[in-house]
């Protein structure tokens, strides 16, 4: 009988707390993310859940009061080592906020901008179209790629967000509520998408909404009051969760 392949881990924290100014956001996480998965984040608002994800890509350098403690490893360096560029550091970890945001360019711009900036030799064509179909949005959009991309439904900007983000060939792509302002056919596609999205990337997703993490994802992380209070496979945690505070928040007594 042959040994199970262990997945290789992509993103691993090593007790992790964060700070904004005196108050701990983060306390104490330790947690590894292998590759080709998809992690939903889940608990309730204030717990820490976005500060943990926007770690992974060194977006908490932009709040002056926030202090990092423990490590944070991306394929075994800690990202927050010295010699870590956090700009390059971003192109292989992406990142999808909760509402659409394309730049007031048109839709092929949206695409090539950041691949441009950072000397990208190949085909630019290419390029757009292949992102776009990754994101599931060549067959609306491929006719209008030189119109402003600010024209597209709020669905479709979320997935031109997405199809951005993979222009730059991430490895890691983090995925802050990007359902919350869509409506549920937008928001299903969104779904379907991220779950083709494994085949290839690993994903981690913040997400209020308890169905939808089950519909996507691999396995589920709940926190708590900046804690981490359980992760497993998403089908055990929800049916059969170890954790009593775990089985309060999935049932509804609290968050």
């Amino acid at each position: 009988m042959k040994n199970p392949v262990i997945p290789r881990t992509v993103l691993e924290a090593r007790n992790l707390s964060i700070h904004y100014g005196d108050s701990a956001a983060v306390s104490g996480v330790s947690l590894k993310i292998p590759e080709r998965e998809v992690l939903a984040i889940i608990g309730p608002s204030g717990c820490g859940k976005s500060t943990l994800l926007r770690s992974f890509n060194r977006m908490n350098d932009f709040i002056d009061s926030c202090r990092f403690e423990g490590e944070l490893l991306f394929e075994g360096v800690n990202i927050y080592g010295p010699n870590i560029d956090p700009v390059e550091l971003r192109q292989r970890i992406g990142m999808v906020f909760q509402r659409p945001n394309p730049f007031p360019k048109s839709i092929r711009a949206n695409i090539t901008w950041a691949p441009r900036m950072a000397g990208y030799l190949g085909d630019y064509d290419e390029l757009v179209e292949r992102t776009l179909r990754e994101a599931a949005l060549w067959d609306e959009s491929k006719d209008k790629l030189d119109k402003s991309a600010l024209s597209l439904s709020g669905g479709q900007q979320q997935r031109l967000c997405i199809a951005r983000s993979l222009a730059m060939s991430p490895e890691v792509l983090l995925m802050d509520e990007p359902c919350s302002a869509l409506d549920p056919i937008a928001t299903g596609k969104i779904e379907e998408l991220i779950r083709g999205l494994r085949e290839q990337y690993t994903v981690v997703i913040v997400t209020h909404n308890l169905q939808q993490a089950g519909r996507i994802s691999d396995r589920t992380a709940f926190m708590y009051q900046g804690d981490l209070i359980e992760i497993d496979q998403t089908d055990r945690l929800f049916t059969q969760p170890a954790k009593k505070k775990t089985e309060d928040y999935i049932t509804g007594r609290f968050g």
